[in-house]
C-alpha cells in the first residue's frame, strides 16, 4: 500500500527504500546516545576491543555517529555511493559485537539474536545498503 502510494507520487521503489533505510540508520544511530541503551550496547563490545582505541562506551558513540552519517549520506546524491559502501563495511565491522551477544544470550536477552539468523540479517542489510547506495 505504501509502495503503491509512493510510486503514484513519482517516487521509485529504490528511492523509497533509500529513504526508509536512511531513517532506520538515523534512528538507530540516535539510540547510541541514550544512556540506558548505551550501557547495554557497551556490554556487547567484546573485551578484545576495550581500550583499542576506545572504551566500550566510546565505541557505542563512534558507531552511533557512523550510523547517523551513513543515513544522512544515503539521502544526499553526491555522497550516496560512499555512504552505501561505508555502511556495508560498518555492518561487517560491528558483527563481532552481535556474535558476542549471540553467544551470551543469558546476559543480553532478547536483543541477542541467535548467531545464524543474525548473520543472515546482516548479509541482507549489507545487500540493502549497497543496493540503495549504488543503485
Amino acid at each position: 500500500m505504501v509502495l503503491m502510494a509512493a510510486t503514484d507520487a513519482g517516487l521509485a521503489p529504490i528511492d523509497l527504500a533509500r529513504v526508509i533505510t536512511a531513517i532506520v540508520f538515523l534512528g538507530i544511530g540516535v539510540t547510541h546516545f541514550v544512556p540506558p541503551i548505551v550501557r547495554g550496547m557497551a556490554a556487547m563490545v567484546p573485551a578484545v576491543f576495550h581500550g583499542r582505541p576506545f572504551s566500550p562506551v566510546a565505541w557505542v558513540w563512534v558507531t552511533g555517529v557512523a550510523e547517523i552519517a551513513g543515513g544522512l549520506g544515503l539521502l544526499w546524491e553526491p555522497t550516496r555511493a560512499a555512504a552505501g559502501i561505508a555502511l556495508a563495511v560498518f555492518l561487517v565491522c560491528v558483527f563481532p559485537a552481535n556474535a558476542y551477544a549471540a553467544r551470551h544470550r543469558d546476559r543480553f536477552g532478547a536483543i541477542a539474536v541467535p548467531f545464524w539468523p543474525r548473520l543472515a540479517m546482516q548479509v541482507l542489510l549489507i545487500a540493502l545498503v549497497l543496493w540503495v547506495g549504488l543503485g
